[in-house]
């Protein structure tokens, strides 16, 4: 693949954006990576481009968004965001709104951080909303969308610990040994952001591909 990619980055704060950011600014394949945040990610580096955008006006900063790919880590929980409707706006809307401006833009790379489970049909709300955005950023005419789909994340959050999640992740941390359960069991941000970058130098002939538990691990040793 010919060096001198542009990326782009949605959720650089986040706790998969945060990893994926520094791994982009270390692959030489990348010439310039871009990132679309409410604050600073107080990283400095040459090849680092900062842009605070208000989500909630696209008309102000779709225009920016060009590139060669557009890697989508965005999102919060229930909780902090106060809300389904909110979580839905942070999670679904500002997200597509996003992927819509890339592919308009001519991005032909997309590759998202969705969720093992996730399924328009589902009657859950978390698994529904995932489902929906993977389906619909897929028929915004990318050349190839790539989806990841871990299962619980693992690694060091800013602010107050989770607890629903780190019962999760310590429970899930047991299931290493249970051959038919290890498919299951958490994964650390790196390994998400690698894999995504991984997804976007594969991007194979298929319009678009889905990676989802075991799968996202080998994506993440491919190189």
């Amino acid at each position: 693949m010919v060096k001198g990619k542009t990326a782009l980055l949605l959720g650089a704060t986040g706790l998969v954006g945060k990893a994926l950011l520094l791994h982009l600014l270390d692959d030489d394949l990348f010439a310039e990576v871009k990132v679309f945040v409410r604050r600073s990610t107080e990283v400095e580096h040459p090849k680092l481009s900062e842009y605070f955008i208000d989500f909630d006006a696209p008309d102000n900063w779709k225009n920016l968004i060009y590139g060669d790919v557009l890697f989508s880590a965005f999102g919060t929980t229930l909780k902090n965001a106060g809300g389904k409707k909110q979580q839905y706006k942070i999670d679904y809307t500002y997200q597509f709104q996003m992927a819509k401006a890339a592919a308009e833009n001519g991005v032909k790379e997309y590759v998202l951080v969705s969720s093992a489970g996730a399924s328009a049909g589902s009657m859950f709300f978390y698994p529904r909303m995932k489902g929906e955005l993977d389906r619909d950023v897929q028929q915004l005419g990318f050349k190839h969308v790539s989806l990841i789909k871990p299962s619980v994340l693992d690694g060091n959050r800013e602010g107050a610990a989770r607890s629903g999640e780190s019962f999760a992740i310590t429970w899930g941390n047991r299931l290493k040994n249970v051959p038919f359960l290890q498919k299951y069991r958490p994964i650390k941000d790196a390994i998400v952001a690698k894999a995504m970058v991984n997804a976007f130098k594969l991007n194979g002939k298929k319009s678009s591909q889905s990676y989802s538990l075991n799968e996202v691990f080998t994506l993440a040793n491919k190189y």
